[in-house]
């Protein structure tokens, strides 16, 4: 049976083996299903460890408040900044599908191994009942090393599974048909109330498990819904369209600055037709977008000026050149969001570890520290909900955006509600502190008279501050990346939060080194009753005040992305066209 050109996916996907794939055997809704499953356990996974570690690290492992924190937010860093990692295996080697399979295999063998280490008592310390950890014996060097070797084994495989399934995801979808690309649309709703869903089952059933039944229980679930969800994936592998390995963008960024040194001697025409460009063939055959050279960051466009060279190392297309410009151009508001990314570090170190200092207890349920970040999600969730339903139709009345504001507006309101997460953290742990020395309990510790939900606030807010800044980070990240580099772009997210990880810990090990300076009392503590952890949430609202007006002066001078010069639209025609003049063209794959 003969098959017409439109019987084909016209993105460039293909099939395991590298054939032109048919659009109703493979791709689509029914191959989402696969990965979407396989998400919902993912998230369960990752945050069924990282919402309840630093109780793990306190309690069994006997380690004090800041390193505890620092251990956490350095994994959590980790686990952030090895993406970029996966992105470059699967865009220059692998592809997103082997990768992820391979990724997978190391992420299984790190969550069993993480739960054979707190299953067995010879790979933990014996139990301690003393409230000061530093009289409790320290874990060994050996049982340290299986633990953490675990935890970074993990982090490894999400570094090649988290960059790539939710783009395997999307890539089932054809962007050249009207239809599949309005189910991309559904394919995103669904992945993020799979990360939703999943999120909250280990923010709630998971930490309280691990806090009340047990930690092999607790670690043991989300490593035998990791297996089932692999194994539902590899499943839908006859369903999957795949896209061939096209080089790193690294690499293409890399040959356009490369080019402009090399020439920079070299001026630049006037009219930027002189400049080296592909043929508009060459990107409709592709399924790729040519764009109109700028005049922002000039100095680039030496890489596309003509010398008679054609080392791609030495010539450059002004598509190339405009790719690299624009990547280059979000990197100082990526730069902005580093630092609430480390106040969402707060969350599971130095929030969770004020929540086992207050009174739990609901009649005969105890509420698990770890568990108010469940609120983080459910507020996040309640604010998306009521920004797309109510605030954007109204705003859009006035604005005449789609939008209702631009992302950079919307980024802009989160960085204020930082602002005032930290001082409203600042000033419910001062009143914490005034209760402690009111019932005596500063120099020996233990629990405050005060229920866990005065933290309610400070996690409620950061779930706002997440609706508005991490969504738009998201969504601005991606829409202004250029087309063939959405998978960088994304990762600028995933930097973002793994540096500001990274910060958190430096910043805490400073702070706590200085404020213990000449015999004082340092600001954070084992015995947080004795600590000050009001001081070091208002110098983080302080620092948020900063980086605000860093933003401000940014977005001033931000250019945005610069109009492709072929929408879809105008990309399908073309290709119609090629059609027209080629009537032979028509498949004879069968």
């Amino acid at each position: 049976m003969e098959h017409g050109l439109d019987d084909y996916t016209q993105d460039g996907t293909v099939d395991l083996k590298g054939k032109p794939v048919l659009r109703s055997k493979r791709g689509g809704l029914r191959a989402c299903s696969f990965v979407v499953v396989y998400e919902v356990f993912e998230r369960m996974a990752y945050y069924g460890i990282s919402s309840n570690l630093v109780v793990y690290l306190t309690k069994k492992l006997h380690q004090g408040t800041v390193k505890s924190s620092n251990n956490v937010t350095n994994w959590v860093g980790t686990i952030w900044l090895t993406p970029i990692l996966g992105a470059y295996v699967a865009d220059a080697h692998l592809g997103r599908y082997w990768t992820f399979v391979v990724a997978s295999v190391i992420y299984l063998s790190g969550m069993s191994l993480l739960t054979l280490s707190v299953s067995l008592p010879a790979l933990r310390p014996p139990i301690c009942k003393d409230a000061n950890v530093e009289n409790c014996k320290e874990a060994s060097t050996l049982q340290l090393a299986v633990f953490f070797g675990a935890l970074y084994t993990l982090a490894i495989g999400t570094g090649g599974t988290k960059p790539n399934i939710s783009t395997i995801g999307a890539d089932q979808f054809d962007d050249f048909h009207p239809k599949e690309k309005a189910y991309k649309l559904s394919f995103f709703n669904w992945w993020m109330f799979s990360i939703f869903f999943g999120t909250l089952f280990a923010n709630t059933i998971l930490v309280y498990i691990q806090d009340n039944v047990g930690w092999a229980l607790g670690y043991g679930l989300p490593t035998l819904g990791l297996v089932i969800s692999v194994a539902v994936f590899l499943g839908g592998t006859p369903f999957y369209r795949h896209r061939q390995p096209t080089g790193s963008p690294f690499t293409r960024m890399a040959k356009v600055i490369v080019a402009a040194l090399r020439k920079w001697k070299v001026s630049v025409p006037n009219d930027p037709k002189e400049l080296h460009e592909l043929d508009l063939e060459e990107y409709a055959k592709a399924g790729k977008f040519r764009i109109d050279s700028t005049p922002t960051l000039r100095f680039l466009n030496k890489a596309a000026v003509k010398t008679g060279s054609t080392d791609p190392w030495m010539l450059c297309s002004v598509t190339q050149v405009e790719e690299t410009k624009q990547m280059l151009r979000m990197i100082p508001i990526l730069i902005s969001t580093i630092v609430p990314s480390t106040m969402i570090a707060q969350i599971n170190t130095l929030f969770v570890k004020q929540g086992t200092t207050l009174d739990r207890q609901i009649g005969n349920f105890k509420v698990p520290p770890a568990s108010l970040a469940g609120f983080v999600t459910l507020s996040m969730l309640v604010c998306v909900v009521l920004y797309d339903r109510f605030f954007v139709p109204i705003v859009r009345r006035w604005t005449k955006n789609p939008r209702g504001i631009t992302l950079l507006r919307r980024m802009g309101i989160g960085l204020v509600f930082h602002i005032i997460i930290m001082i409203t953290a600042s000033l419910i742990e001062r009143h914490r502190l005034s209760v402690a020395r009111q019932h005596g309990l500063v120099e020996k510790g233990g629990q405050v008279p005060l229920t866990i939900f005065i933290l309610l606030p400070q996690f409620v807010l950061m779930g706002t501050a997440d609706a508005f800044l991490e969504v738009a980070k998201l969504e601005f990240f991606y829409d202004q990346a250029p087309e063939s580099m959405k998978s960088l772009g994304t990762s600028y997210s995933t930097t973002s939060l793994g540096v500001g990880n990274f910060i958190s810990s430096f910043l805490l090990s400073t702070v706590s080194h200085i404020t213990e300076k000449h015999g004082r009392r340092g600001w954070i503590l084992n015995n947080l009753n004795a600590s000050h952890l009001d001081y070091y949430y208002a110098f983080f609202a302080i620092l948020n005040f900063l980086n605000f007006i860093f933003f401000l002066v940014v977005i001033r001078f931000y250019v945005y992305k610069a109009e492709v010069s072929d929408s879809m639209e105008v990309l399908a025609e073309e290709l119609k066209g090629m059609r027209l003049r080629e009537p032979n063209q028509v498949s004879a794959h069968g």
